[in-house]
C-alpha cells in the first residue's frame, strides 16, 4: 500500500524516534593514542585551538575530515608519531592524493587536494608553533595549482519559472517549498544559511533578511523582492503553525519534523525539483543564477557582492566572464561579423 504524501505524512512523520528517521551513526576511531606524541591526539587539541579562535563549525568538520584522511593513510604505514612525519612522506601522501579515484572512477578534483594539503600545511605548522615538533616537514610542500574553471550555466527565465511551479501549492508542503525557492534565487542565499534563518531575521515592512553568522561568520543584510515576500508571508500564516511542533524552536523553515533543516537534506530536495524541469545542480546553481540575473539586469557588480556576501570583489567578478549576454551585444554592436549587411539579408531571403 502506498505511503501517505505530502503534509497527511507530517503528523506520522513527527511520531517517529531519532533512530527511527534514519541516518548514520559517526563510525568509531581506531587510531592509535598510545604515544605521548600520537598524531590523532595532536589532531584533537589542534582542533580544539581552532573552536578557541572562532573558528565556524563547517571549517573545524572540514579541517577534521581532511586530517582523518591522512592519519587514515598514515595508519596503513604504521605510521603513528608527529615525529615520523617527513617532508617524503607527505610528498608521498601528495601524489597518492593525485593518483586516488572516487568510487565513480573520476580522480580528485585539484580542489579537493588542495584542500587536504593546505590543511595538513596548517596543522604541522601549529604543531610547530607549540614546540610539539621540532621541524614544519610541510613547511615546503608544494599545492597543485588551481584551475581557473567557469561555474555551470545560470538557468534561463523560463527554466526559473518551470523550476517554481515544480512544487504543489495546493499541499501546503508545497507551499513552503516554493517559498524556499523563492529566496534561494531572490536573495541568493547559502543552503546552511537557508537552513539558519529565524523568525526574526525576515523584516517583512523593511523587505529584508538577515544572514547571521554567513560563511567567514559574517552577517549581512539582502533584499526579499516582493514575489518572495508574498511567498513567504503565505508560508507563515498558512503552513508553518501546522509544521511547528514547540514554540520555541525559532527556525523560520520546518521539516516534516517540526525541525531546522539539515543543509544536506535541502540540497537533495533542490536536486530533485531540478531533474524534473531537466537541469542538473543544486542549491548553489540557483544563487548563481541569481547573480548573473542580476548582473544581466544592469546591476553594478558591487551590489552583487554585497548581495552575495564575497569578501573579495575578484570572488564575484566571475560572474562577468559567465554573462555572455552583455559581450554578445557589444560584439554586434562592433565587430564586422556581428551583423549581416543589407545584401547579405536580400540574399538570404531569396534563397
Amino acid at each position: 500500500m502506498a505511503g501517505k504524501k505530502g503534509f497527511a505524512a507530517v503528523e506520522s512523520l513527527a511520531q517517529r524516534t531519532q533512530a527511527e528517521r534514519g541516518g548514520q551513526e559517526p563510525r568509531a576511531e581506531h587510531f592509535d593514542r598510545s604515544a605521548l606524541d600520537s598524531l590523532v591526539v595532536w589532531r584533537d587539541t589542534y582542533l580544539e585551538s581552532l573552536q578557541s579562535r572562532n573558528y565556524s563549525s563547517q571549517t573545524v568538520e572540514g579541517r577534521f575530515k581532511s586530517i582523518n584522511h591522512f592519519l587514515g593513510w598514515a595508519a596503513e604505514r604504521d605510521l603513528k608519531c608527529a615525529g615520523q612525519i617527513t617532508r617524503p612522506i607527505l610528498e608521498a601522501y601528495q601524489r597518492g592524493l593525485w593518483r586516488c579515484v572516487k568510487a565513480n572512477g573520476q580522480r580528485l578534483g585539484w580542489r579537493t587536494q588542495r584542500e587536504r594539503l593546505s590543511t595538513l600545511k596548517d596543522w604541522f605548522r601549529w604543531m610547530t608553533k607549540q614546540n610539539l615538533i621540532l621541524h614544519n616537514p610541510a613547511g615546503e610542500l608544494e599545492l597543485p595549482r588551481m584551475e581557473k574553471r567557469l561555474p555551470v550555466a545560470a538557468l534561463t527565465l523560463a527554466q526559473i519559472a518551470a523550476l517554481l511551479n515544480v512544487p504543489d501549492i495546493a499541499d501546503p508542503l508545497g507551499v513552503r517549498d516554493r517559498a524556499m525557492l523563492e529566496v534561494f534565487y531572490g536573495s541568493g542565499l547559502r543552503r546552511m544559511e537557508l537552513c539558519h534563518l529565524g523568525l526574526s531575521d525576515l523584516n517583512a515592512e523593511r523587505s529584508t533578511i538577515m544572514i547571521r553568522c554567513g560563511k567567514g561568520k559574517k552577517d549581512r543584510v539582502v533584499p526579499a523582492g516582493a514575489r518572495t515576500l508574498h511567498w513567504l508571508e503565505r508560508y507563515l500564516r498558512e503552513v508553518r503553525p501546522r509544521l511547528s511542533l514547540d514554540t520555541r524552536t525559532q527556525a523560520l523553515f520546518l521539516s516534516g519534523y517540526g525541525e531546522a533543516f539539515n543543509a544536506d537534506v535541502v540540497s537533495r530536495m533542490v536536486s530533485v525539483w531540478l531533474k524534473r524541469i531537466g537541469a542538473r545542480g543544486s542549491c548553489h546553481l540557483l544563487r548563481h543564477t541569481c547573480a548573473t540575473h542580476m548582473l544581466e539586469g544592469g546591476a553594478d557588480i558591487r551590489y552583487i557582492q554585497q548581495l552575495l556576501g564575497h569578501e573579495s570583489l575578484e570572488t564575484t567578478a566571475i560572474y562577468t566572464e559567465v554573462s555572455i549576454k552583455q559581450l554578445q551585444e557589444v560584439h554586434a554592436r562592433c565587430h564586422p561579423a556581428g551583423h549581416l549587411s543589407e545584401k547579405e539579408k536580400t540574399a538570404s531571403v531569396s534563397s
